[in-house]
């Protein structure tokens, strides 16, 4: 119905008017109660026609412009320049933080897994974001302190109210994201290096609306809601799908409330955070560890949520 007008309208190629369209379509199938408006920087599609990859002999890509075809060099690691040989479907170009990158989705194959004689449990937490049933801590008391630190800072840009504080709290979000989503490879690499070394799976509980779900205090809510437990989550469960090691999603209910020796299920078994002492048999230790062995005992035996 457009193409020619906006081929006519723009002076745009054959291929950058079809990429253009259906940008727009695209967006609409999502919702059509409201007219779009599009970023001047937003992310741009480009398939095989008007962009290709040159990692042969030179790390350059050749890109579809309104200026003509422009062969531009590329950064990236030798993990990922070998995975452009898997390449699959399209590429989004896109610009933040004043540089551009260009996201290709790769296709590569899945090892298949085996089910594990035995399971490494990981517990996800507010003050130690992981603990596992080992008893190693993954990002514990460090990780708060930084967490404490920008939070601190974020509150005084906001007390300002000032048009450089709004600017500056801009840089910062981007700087706490970039901060939280390494931190979440870090820690998913190490837990399925862990499992795999070992030949165990990982088993985690179901966190599905858990902010929904339960109460804390006041004090606590910030951190409570802060942390991206479901993208740690998600790059555990790919980390672990290429390294061919099993997944397993159990009940959380109880987990951190039971006594491993006796069995006793009881509140007053974790009289604080840190602490596991249960009030029938006397056995203690670190709460987070017990619980991460629960949830590993709870995917050995009982039946799981569902497994990947």
């Amino acid at each position: 119905m457009i193409y020619y007008e906006v081929r006519r309208h723009f002076d745009l190629s054959a291929q950058l008017t079809v990429r253009a369209i259906a940008k727009v379509a695209d967006t609409y199938k999502i919702t059509k109660k409201n007219q779009h408006i599009f970023k001047l920087h937003g992310a741009a599609t480009y398939d095989e026609r008007c962009l290709s990859w040159k990692t042969q002999n030179k790390q350059e890509v050749s890109i579809l412009t309104i200026a003509g075809r422009k062969s531009i060099p590329f950064v990236c690691g030798e993990h990922q320049r070998n995975m452009l040989a898997c390449r699959l479907g399209q590429a989004d170009l896109i610009y933040r933080d004043g540089m551009f990158f260009l996201h290709q989705t790769c296709e590569v194959e899945i090892p298949d897994t085996n089910d594990p004689e035995d399971w490494l449990g990981i517990d996800l937490g507010i003050c130690n974001i992981s603990t596992d049933s080992d008893g190693q801590v993954y990002a514990g008391g460090e990780l708060n302190g930084l967490r404490n630190r920008h939070a601190k800072l974020r509150a005084r840009l906001q007390g300002k109210g000032t048009k450089s504080a709004k600017r500056l709290l801009k840089k910062r979000r981007r700087k706490e994201s970039r901060f939280a989503n390494h931190t979440n490879h870090c820690i998913a690499k190490s837990i399925v290096k862990k499992a795999k070394d070992t030949g165990r799976g990982i088993a985690m509980e179901d966190l599905t609306d858990i902010r929904d779900r339960i109460t804390v205090r006041k004090r606590q809510r910030r951190r409570h809601s802060s942390w991206a437990f479901r993208d740690l989550r998600n790059k555990i469960e790919y980390k672990a799908a290429l390294a061919g090691v099993k997944i397993a999603i159990v009940d959380p209910r109880n987990t951190s409330r039971t006594c491993p020796k006796c069995g006793t299920i009881d509140k007053r078994n974790r009289p604080n955070q840190e602490t596991f002492s249960c009030v029938s048999c006397g056995f203690s230790g670190h709460a987070d560890t017990i619980a991460a062995g629960n949830i590993a005992r709870r995917a050995a035996v009982d039946q799981p949520y569902g497994s990947v």
